[in-house]
């Protein structure tokens, strides 16, 4: 890996650190997660973003197949790399460790390491983080109201349905075809079983928000049903 994206990594590493504790210091009354989900959200908007600018042909994003990432391309897989090494550890001290979520910042982190090291699979990676970073911004906001007092209200749903249809759009949609074209791709074994665990974590994550927005809608119209017999 070259020494420029080892700087940009450790410096990205030390300024979402620095980030979160401005945050808490400026939020004292938030929680720990909450000021967590503001550094998610910077940087999903970020990473988007800059993702987006380097896709080398939009009328063929994942192309070229298994080719050495641009200049672009590679300080955006430092950028969201340093972030996940940030996040993997910050959500260690918090309450809520989940194995799903540490999976999933493991495999990223491998995926994106071993794209840095060996210098393919360029468009692929950036692809992949344009899928995976589209929905986070619906993901934390959802989280982010309810903390703000907006739970169980219709603002609070309407984030609940943006960000299940846009997380199964994105991963359920594009997803198991960028997985079949990394697969395809002469790219190295590592990536392309990262590639194949992130499917399957995605895949994991859809059938659990297809239970919880069940759930949900089941609850609102109850609600709404019981609201109008007691008017009757």
């Amino acid at each position: 890996m070259e020494e420029r994206i080892l700087r940009i990594i450790t410096l990205g590493i030390i300024s979402w650190t620095t980030a979160f504790h401005l945050f808490r210091k400026f939020l004292p009354k938030r929680s720990f997660e909450f000021c967590n989900r503001l550094v998610s959200t910077v940087h999903a908007t970020v990473a988007f973003t800059l993702a987006s600018l380097s896709v080398e042909d939009w009328t063929c994003p994942v192309c070229p197949l298994a080719s050495r990432p641009s200049h672009s391309q590679m300080q955006t897989l430092a950028v969201s790399l340093s972030y996940l090494i940030y996040d993997l550890i910050c959500c260690q001290f918090d309450k809520r460790v989940t194995i799903d979520n540490t999976i999933h910042h493991l495999v990223s982190i491998v995926g994106i390491g071993a794209g840095l090291a060996y210098g393919k699979c360029g468009s692929e990676l950036i692809a992949a983080l344009c899928i995976t970073e589209i929905s986070s911004p619906f993901l934390h906001l959802r989280e982010l109201l309810k903390e703000l007092g907006y739970r169980d209200t219709d603002l609070n749903l309407a984030a609940d349905i943006s960000f299940a249809v846009v997380f199964s759009f994105a991963r359920m949609v594009f997803g198991p075809y960028l997985t079949w074209v990394t697969l395809t791709a002469d790219n190295p074994l590592v990536i392309k079983a990262m590639a194949v665990g992130l499917q399957l974590v995605s895949a994991y994550w859809f059938f659990k928000i297809a239970r919880m927005m069940n759930y949900k809608l089941t609850k609102r119209t109850a609600s709404k049903n019981l609201v109008y017999t007691e008017k009757l």
